[in-house]
């Protein structure tokens, strides 16, 4: 498989990189994180300036009908700047829109960056397992009235609508009965606890309270949000691991450097064999996790069936979570004590990979899922 990108994909991904070492620094990325909306209006301007919103947008809405491949490339120069911007839960969200169809309206927004969302999908119990929902909605009177609660929603307080998982039928763990709805952040009985995570972004536990909304606001047929609701979230799964190719990149560009100019007994400590290995190891891990999210993204971009895209998605967020282990493990330790410090990169670039690896599931749960596909067993048969 050709893994290179086309003309056109590294010219944005040029495009990106300028704008973020130009006008998105480390010293003003510490000065956003630490203000008090945790984000910057002119940063979200200039990437809406610069397409990453429309860019997997269809033409009909302002878009440029990106794959989840052009999608990548934009994440994995955001996780190369640890840009706070909510790009990575206004991308999920738009693809809950694009799927359920009849919101042209909300995408041309979400285009010209005047949308943001973001998706309120887990809850305190469930952990890794987003089918396990205990928020409810009842229907009267022709609207929907919601009530729960939704934890660790990423950026949910900067967002304009939140995508809600609730249940309207079933059990608390089954897979039916799931619905989806779209939710304005301003409707009453909706209230929010913002926090500062810590790899620097904003999150809310949303408490939904008696929540009335009406019937044109549920993004699917009543019950069958599970499919769309387990496809969007491979998708950001994918997203995630390009986001985390980047981080790594510049977290293995910051380590070499900083063997190059560490000096012990009167040498640099880059050239220590020993550290020479272990730098390559690093690169080993780096290039892996890089070709195995571009084979996610472009089986993705195929539209593979959904059994092929599960194993696709989870073997990807597997071998990148493994691999976002060693190379911050490694990156902490080169550098010594330093590498705890919060005036280096290092540490920021640590904090916000320990967090990616938590995201939508951690490596366990998708090696878990890996296996549990059916074509696993079929494949160990003819090895």
């Amino acid at each position: 498989m050709n893994f290179d990108y086309t003309q056109e994909q590294q010219q944005f991904a040029d495009a990106l990189r300028r704008w973020i070492e130009k006008d998105y620094g480390f010293e003003q990325r510490r000065a956003t994180i630490h203000g008090e909306l945790g984000t910057s209006e002119k940063a979200w301007r200039a990437l809406a300036e610069l397409g990453a919103m429309a860019l997997a947008l269809p033409a009909s809405v302002g878009g440029f009908e990106g794959s989840a491949v052009d999608m990548l490339i934009v994440m994995e120069e955001l996780g190369r700047g640890l840009v706070v911007e909510p790009c990575f839960s206004t991308a999920m969200g738009a693809e809950f829109l694009k799927l359920s169809g009849g919101h042209d309206a909300r995408l041309e927004e979400v285009a010209a960056g005047r949308l943001k969302l973001a998706c309120a999908l887990g809850e305190r119990q469930s952990r890794h397992d987003l089918f396990d929902i205990a928020t409810t909605a009842r229907a009267r009177e022709g609207d929907y009235v919601l009530d729960g609660m939704k934890t660790v929603v990423t950026h949910g307080a900067q967002a304009d609508h939140l995508i809600v998982s609730v249940r309207t039928s079933g059990a608390q763990r089954e897979t039916s009965g799931i619905s989806l709805f779209l939710l304005p952040t301003d409707t009453p009985g909706v209230s929010m606890r913002e926090y500062r995570t810590i790899d620097g972004m904003r999150a809310a536990d949303v408490e939904l309270s008696n929540v009335r909304l009406p019937a044109s606001l549920l993004l699917c047929s009543e019950g069958a949000g599970w499919e769309p609701l387990e496809a969007v979230t491979d998708y950001g799964i994918v997203l995630l691991c390009g986001e985390a190719v980047g981080a790594m990149d510049s977290l293995n560009a910051a380590t070499l450097a900083y063997l190059k100019t560490r000096q012990q007994f009167g040498v640099p400590i880059g050239s220590f064999q020993v550290l020479q290995h272990r730098m390559v190891d690093m690169a080993i891990h780096l290039a892996q996790a890089r070709a195995i999210a571009t084979l996610a993204a472009a089986k993705l971009s195929a539209a593979t069936d959904a059994q092929n895209r599960r194993r696709m998605a989870s073997a990807a967020k597997a071998r990148v979570g493994q691999a976002l282990k060693f190379i911050a493990q490694q990156a902490v330790q080169l550098h010594g004590g330093m590498g705890l410090s919060d005036e280096l990169p290092v540490s920021h670039y640590v904090k916000r990979l320990t967090v990616i690896e938590l995201m939508l599931g951690d490596t366990d749960h998708h090696l878990a899922r890996f296996a549990a596909q059916p074509a696993f067993f079929e494949d160990s048969a003819l090895t």
